[in-house]
């Protein structure tokens, strides 16, 4: 596995070194449970795209952080290597510098919940549904994440490393999903955002902008329905969405947005990673 100094890094259009990543696109329109729930299936509706994600029953949904830089590092992989087989590497230590983490043991440490929530993203099932009963059209692909995975690790011996190295095999149309136009993000960025609200803004976001060409007003049910899972009320989401969106300006102040009554005001802006920087 290539080391991060490997990993290829481009500047910035204010010159600000970037190390290249990606994010699938469909985990971008519709995003991951923020916060641990005893729901089996998690819903997020855009549009016309309803993303469904449904959990084994026995470990539960893959929610939080951890999962976004999960998916950020698999789907990077999957568009540098062109193929399904991700090699994870022998050392568990090793594949968490990848991700930006620390490792710590115990209840509560990191290890554990990486853990905790590769076992939960590899073993669910998504769907993404997009239906226009005006038009006729019904678009429905649904797949597991992984169709093999092997994780080899001990963390109480990383020094006894077995010859193999832990991996995941994506299903086809896992893999699919991860290399059709994925978001060009900085994982720099995503290793420094601590809320998964806050990740999930920044590639909204930088996305948002590769294609916007006028002024856009995004009402806040609209952005409620697709960012507002695990809150109590319309006002303490509107609360935590200009909290979490102002820690992604900071890091990405070329992104424009203005607010309005009632919402906000997308004004088109560059890219964090611009198409130029792309080649």
């Amino acid at each position: 596995m290539a080391s991060l100094a490997q990993r290829r890094r481009i500047s910035s259009i204010s010159g600000d070194p970037i190390e290249l990543g990606f994010m699938a696109r469909v985990f971008v329109q519709a995003t991951l449970p923020h916060k641990s729930t005893d729901s089996l299936v998690h819903t997020r509706r855009n549009g016309r795209l309803t993303f469904k994600i449904t959990a084994d029953k026995d470990f539960g949904l893959p929610y939080g952080r951890y999962p976004r830089l999960l998916l950020a590092w698999m789907t990077r992989e999957a568009c540098r290597t062109k193929s399904r087989l991700l090699e994870l590497g022998h050392s568990l230590s090793s594949f968490m510098a990848e991700l930006g983490l620390t490792p710590t043991g115990g209840r509560s440490g990191t290890i554990p919940r990486l853990r905790d929530q590769m076992t939960r993203l590899f073993l669910s099932t998504v769907s993404f549904t997009e239906y226009d009963p005006e038009r006729g059209k019904l678009a429905d692909d649904r797949f597991t994440v992984a169709d093999r995975t092997r994780l080899w690790w001990s963390p109480s011996k990383e020094r006894d490393l077995p010859f193999w190295g832990s991996y995941v095999v994506l299903s086809e149309p896992g893999f699919r999903a991860m290399t059709n136009r994925p978001v060009p993000v900085d994982m720099t960025v995503l290793r420094s955002l601590r809320s998964p609200l806050a990740l999930d803004i920044y590639c909204w976001l930088t996305y948002r902008n590769s294609y916007l060409r006028r002024p856009t007003r995004i009402p806040w049910p609209a952005l409620a329905a697709q960012f507002g899972a695990s809150y109590s009320d319309r006002r303490n989401f509107k609360r935590k969405f200009t909290l979490a969106l102002r820690q992604v300006l900071a890091l990405y102040p070329s992104g424009r947005v203005a607010k309005v009554r009632g919402g906000l005001q997308l004004i088109p802006s560059p890219s964090h990673i611009e198409r130029g920087l792309l080649r």
